[in-house]
């Protein structure tokens, strides 16, 4: 005789076997490789297109060390120290929740080992215990992107302020998985401070001077690796009406940023780099280390300059750049010199003739 359990029995285990099978269809779309990608790299002041994907992907970055001479003022030369061969280094975007395969190569014309220390990474050293290089060669580690933010990173080989100095710094950000708001110019600008053996504007191959670095006397203070760097033809472009956002950093290795843009309130500021934001801001304290995303829409045409507001850095030892925005002149939002009449002397405030 057949119980009458039977058929509830066989409902029972017709669904254990689909919630079965189920569970391994989502163990292996979970289980699915991640797309594997490329990173575009830029130099500064250029950034990397927004990230447009709605899912974490396998990123592999390829960035080289090379140590050259380059142009720090007119008619000044330096030892630099760099990531991708520019000052500061390559600008590396990815997502949050991406797997990074980093590849990280020392050229074979470097004098020095180095390494790389990211301060996007959850694990020792921030990858710079995986990526002591000798020069001729490349290593490699893998991390995942927990954090979104605007991170620093820099070299982390003993003497690592003597590295940074030289520098060996640079910018990565961690895209949040929802992306960040549309806009229409991105600019990547980083300051730095550093140390020659010379005075300011001494001619010539100027060394390093570690005796001026541990007094943190700096004999320059730039914007994106050497005076004039975002002034005349390397000016930032952008038109009236545009939104703008710029990721500022500070290398250090000692002075920390007042950054400020003359004419402009920024809208959003981005403190320190992180989620949160502060709006209606003048100036804004960029640690060493450190960094800031600042967003303001261009309103009307002129020359902007971006400078340090500890302001003899800016005019007096380098740190100044230039915004130019181009486009058609809005009155009812600035005039321009609307006269100059001299002021007669003697007469009260107030008192001359109408």
């Amino acid at each position: 005789m057949k119980s009458r359990n039977a058929p509830l029995l066989a409902c029972a285990l017709a669904g254990a076997i689909a919630a079965a099978f189920a569970g391994q269809a989502i163990a292996a779309r979970s289980a699915a490789p991640l797309e594997k990608i490329q990173a575009v790299l830029t130099s500064p002041p250029e950034v990397p297109a927004p990230i447009t994907r709605k899912t974490p992907a396998h990123v592999v970055v390829d960035l080289e060390m090379v140590e050259k001479e380059m142009r720090l003022d007119d008619g000044v030369t330096y030892n630099f120290w760099t990531f991708g061969g520019t000052v500061p280094g390559s600008f590396i975007r990815v997502r949050e929740g991406d797997t990074v395969e980093f590849k990280l190569k020392n050229h074979h014309s470097s004098h020095m080992p180095h390494n790389i220390d990211l301060h996007a990474v959850t694990g020792q050293g921030g990858g710079a215990e995986a990526t002591f290089t000798l020069p001729g060669h490349e290593t490699q580690f893998t991390f995942k992107t927990l954090n979104p933010g605007l991170y620093v990173y820099h070299c982390a080989m003993a003497p690592v302020a003597m590295h940074v100095a030289n520098g060996m710094y640079g910018l990565i950000l961690v895209e949040p998985k929802e992306g960040l708001e549309p806009v229409d110019k991105e600019f990547y600008v980083m300051q730095g401070d550093f140390y020659t053996e010379g005075a300011h504007g001494e001619p010539g191959l100027q060394p390093f001077s570690l005796e001026k670095g541990i007094d943190e006397k700096p004999t320059y203070v730039v914007f994106n690796g050497s005076v004039g760097a975002l002034t005349g033809d390397n000016a930032l472009q952008a038109k009236a009406g545009e939104k703008i956002r710029m990721y500022v950093g500070n290398g250090g290795p000692n002075l920390v940023s007042s950054f400020h843009v003359i004419g402009e309130i920024f809208d959003k500021v981005y403190i320190e780099g992180g989620s949160k934001y502060q709006e209606n801001v003048q100036t804004t304290l960029v640690p060493a280390g450190g960094s800031a995303v600042v967003e303001f829409k261009a309103d009307v045409p002129g020359n902007f300059v971006l400078v340090d507001h500890s302001i003899f850095r800016a005019f007096h030892k380098g740190a100044l750049g230039i915004l130019n925005v181009s486009g058609e002149e809005n009155h009812d939002i600035y005039t321009g010199q609307q006269h100059d009449i001299e002021y007669p002397e003697g007469v009260p405030q107030g008192s001359q003739a109408r």
